[in-house]
């Protein structure tokens, strides 16, 4: 049996910043793919310079995990694509690649001379993918996006979060730049599919804007169909469920039950709580009782959630085949054992030696654990990866005296 990763073979040509469609390569070069990371000859991607900029804390120790994350696993080459010789070195790269992959807007693409037309004229059979905001057709086409507002604020999300809530959530940093990259790979990977089986290769296009509709299906088809905003919300002494929500403990935290079967599990777990004469207490004897009753009874299960500590939770609640979990700071993932048994985040050393924690994409093959290698630091294998395209010494001395390459 082989341990080749599904995508040994595969070469991505990358000409994206930031995080969304970088991300995308990250997950491909963890699939085994060879990611090339073209970046601007000065300055690299603008994502590196948050350090200096003092959004990521600096110094020699510091880790720039903005950059780190969307680009582990990447060979990084320095191009300045405004020149002729630039352009001419991405026409060399694409030739060999089976992916190009952009972030790049419209009006850009064709200011750098990357629309399909030009990387298609160099290889006919690249699949050519596209991540933008608002999608590659409409009146937003050509206007830029970051997951803050096409994704988190025009995609809905942000206002189903707020609900009640005086003024709107933010977002989390790159919580729709990490699924749409994601979803961008799978793409990819269904195209290369295609190309195998058929010979016919694909543009392939993922927007924030339509991730964001598809992560809220259910709101965006029940508005559709009923108005408004029909998807009940409920306080939380008015759960229709007693056994779906989250409940306080002695030391201020919550632990989150969902066992949606309340008939099938209520009688469990008032055993294991302890509080088994409950059971057949008349007024929560059966599943109309404890709905009609349902304030009272989470007043109970408020009162026994209090009186004990988390941790003590978790050894009670342990032989539960219910669903629930203790909600968890993103702190205290590192430490969960599902995560550690798992390998879901391990540790991994970034570019300048210093070790880090870094989760990985959550899709595993064969049952074995993705072991991420750092990002590249900017235009780190220039030489080595014109060298591979069968670019000569000379050739080379010429495009970096002329500007077009780091």
């Amino acid at each position: 049996m082989t341990d080749a990763k599904p995508l040994s073979g595969i070469r991505v040509l990358e000409v994206a910043a930031w995080t969304f469609v970088p991300a995308a390569g990250a997950v491909l070069a963890e699939w085994g793919a060879d990611v090339i990371k073209v970046e601007p000859r000065e300055g690299g991607d603008p994502q590196r310079g948050l350090v200096t900029m003092g959004l990521i804390p600096g110094g020699p120790t510091a880790v720039n995990y903005m950059i780190e994350m969307p680009n582990r696993g990447k060979k990084s080459i320095g191009i300045d694509l405004k020149t002729p010789g630039g352009q001419e070195v991405v026409y060399e790269l694409a030739k060999t690649s089976d992916v190009f992959l952009t972030s790049y807007l419209p009006g850009r693409r064709k200011h750098f001379g990357i629309e399909v037309e030009q990387i298609r004229a160099a290889n006919p059979d690249i699949v050519y993918v596209r991540g933008s905001g608002y999608g590659p057709q409409g009146p937003d086409a050509d206007r830029p996006g970051y997951d803050g507002v096409s994704f988190w604020s025009r995609g809905g999300i942000a206002d189903a979060l707020t609900r009640e809530l005086p003024e709107p959530v933010m977002q989390t940093p790159a919580f729709g730049d990490l699924m749409g990259g994601l979803t961008i790979a799978g793409g990819i990977a269904a195209a290369l599919y295609k190309r195998k089986a058929t010979g016919e290769t694909s543009i392939v296009d993922v927007s924030l804007l339509g991730l964001a509709a598809w992560a809220m299906t259910p709101q965006v088809t029940a508005a559709m169909l009923y108005g408004g905003d029909p998807i009940p919300t409920f306080t939380h002494r008015d759960m229709p469920n007693p056994l779906v929500g989250n409940y306080r403990t002695k030391d201020d935290r919550y632990i989150t039950l969902m066992m949606l079967q309340g008939d099938k599990f209520y009688p469990e777990f008032m055993t294991v709580i302890g509080r088994s004469d409950l059971i057949t207490d008349e007024r929560f004897a059966d599943g109309h009782s404890r709905f009609t009753n349902r304030g009272e009874l989470i007043d109970i299960m408020d009162e026994e959630f209090a009186s004990k500590p988390v941790d003590q939770w978790r050894e009670i609640l342990k032989p539960l085949s219910g669903a629930w979990a203790v909600l968890q700071k993103t702190g205290e993932l590192h430490e969960d054992p599902a995560v550690i048994a798992n390998g879901y985040i391990p540790t991994v050393n970034a570019m300048n030696g210093k070790p880090y924690i870094l989760p990985t994409n959550p899709v595993q093959f064969d049952g074995h654990h993705v072991q991420p290698t750092g990002a590249p630091e900017h235009g780190q294998h220039t030489e080595e990866i014109l060298l591979d395209a069968g670019i000569d010494w000379d050739k080379i001395e010429q495009y970096k005296q002329d500007g077009s390459v780091l």
